[in-house]
């Protein structure tokens, strides 16, 4: 299998062939252009005789001919696409300037229009920006995943912002056509300017938040769709609330919880409350706040029985009210070990959390509760008897008891 850098390798033998650069290299990859222009100049480090004679071992010309004394370069022909395509990589940036000459109307070699606008030579990189202003918007729409890359670079911004600047004013249709880009800082850019512009329709947003696969889009999406609701907004409720409450991303259910205050169904945030996200139930406590319900008697009854929603013993412990640790603690001993896990999140919560009450969780059979035990047992690692810690480290022990003995000996610097 060909590794990228034989393959860059491969596209400038390839370009100095005479191939075509659509045919030499994969032109929709940005890390194809990337690697061509750092390949130029590498194999111009190793091979220096292939720059500077007139011939590639090809036989075809490579017919830059630099000459020190003067500031340009000039071709004896209309270079075609793969000859420019190497001078634009040239190490020389005398020859890389006078390229960018001849790259007007040249499409196939606008992605290294875009590498040069970030170029190390003031000289070159001047041209190739004003080249880039020149150039129709749905030509830099397709080469935005590589002005982003370059973007990142020192002098990279210029382009990047052009492309911006282009997607915020040009037509609509550009930047929707991004929107299903495959490259994920692309997606981005696109789905931002979309928000922006608000080109798209509330019940889109919150399907894109409940579906998409980036989380900087979710977040993105989800936001814009709820502030997009109106107050006491019962019509929109259900193509935009149900798919965010739907999600299994827990900021985009956040979204939707928080949005059952805008449409005036502040009750429907009970369920919420014991959502296995901790950010989903701060909101569902606030919504139901909002309305005029304090969480603290629901988390209560709940516990009464929390085999069916074992987060109401962590919900309760969230609430911060000191008179509920007993009954977060009595939890402790539930055979359901959900719901021990979650009580010991509750008393970690409350900063009710009692040495002498958790230590014997250490030997649960449960690795969630184990896992909480030791997270509540490390600020006081020094009061666990070591000895306890070093026979939870025998062979026979299950896996997550052996790592919580290591967790707690190394914060007291023992290193089993």
């Amino acid at each position: 299998m060909l590794t990228s850098e034989d393959e860059s390798y491969e596209a400038v033998r390839r370009l100095a062939a005479g191939v075509a650069p659509d045919q030499a290299l994969d032109v929709t990859d940005p890390e194809s252009w990337i690697g061509l222009d750092f390949w130029v100049r590498e194999l111009a480090r190793q091979r220096p005789e292939l720059f500077h004679s007139n011939a590639s071992p090809s036989g075809r010309r490579l017919s830059w001919d630099p000459d020190a004394s003067l500031p340009t370069v000039t071709w004896p022909h209309r270079p075609g696409d793969a000859e420019l395509a190497l001078a634009l990589c040239h190490p020389d940036g005398r020859i890389r300037e006078a390229a960018l000459d001849h790259t007007e109307e040249r499409p196939a070699l606008l992605a290294l229009v875009v590498i040069r606008c970030a170029d190390w030579a003031g000289p070159v990189r001047e041209r190739a920006r004003v080249l880039l202003s020149e150039t129709p918007l749905h030509r830099l729409a397709a080469h935005a995943a590589l002005t982003l890359r370059i973007g990142r670079r020192p002098r990279g911004g210029f382009a990047q912002e052009l492309l911006t600047g282009a997607l915020r004013t040009g037509p609509a249709a550009q930047t929707e056509a991004l929107l299903d880009s495959g490259d994920r800082a692309t997606a981005r850019l696109a789905y931002r300017i979309a928000v922006e512009r608000r080109l798209l329709p509330t019940a889109q947003l919150a399907q894109t938040a409940a579906r998409h696969r980036d989380v900087v889009v979710q977040d993105l999406c989800a936001e814009a769709a709820v502030a997009a609701l109106g107050e006491g907004a019962f019509d929109e409720f259900t193509e935009v609330v149900v798919p965010l409450l739907g999600s299994r991303q827990p900021r985009v259910r956040s979204a939707g919880v928080t949005a059952l205050r805008r449409a005036g169904l502040h009750a429907d945030a009970e369920p919420y409350l014991t959502d296995r996200s901790a950010v989903v139930r701060a909101c569902a406590r606030w919504v139901l706040r909002q309305g005029g319900t304090d969480p603290a008697p629901l988390y209560r009854a709940l516990c009464a029985d929390p085999a069916a929603r074992p987060a109401a013993a962590v919900g309760l412990g969230e609430c911060r009210v000191p008179e509920d640790a007993d009954l977060v603690r009595a939890l402790l001993a539930h055979p359901v070990p959900g719901v021990r896990a979650c009580a010991l999140a509750g008393l970690r919560a409350l900063g009710a959390v009692r040495v002498d009450d958790i230590r014997p969780l250490l030997d649960d059979p449960s690795a969630a509760v184990v896992r909480q035990t030791t997270a509540a047992l490390l600020p006081w690692a020094d009061r666990v008897p070591q000895e306890l810690l070093r026979g939870l480290l025998a062979e026979d022990r299950p896996r997550h008891q052996r790592v919580a003995a290591v967790r707690l000996l190394r914060a007291v610097g023992v290193h089993a």
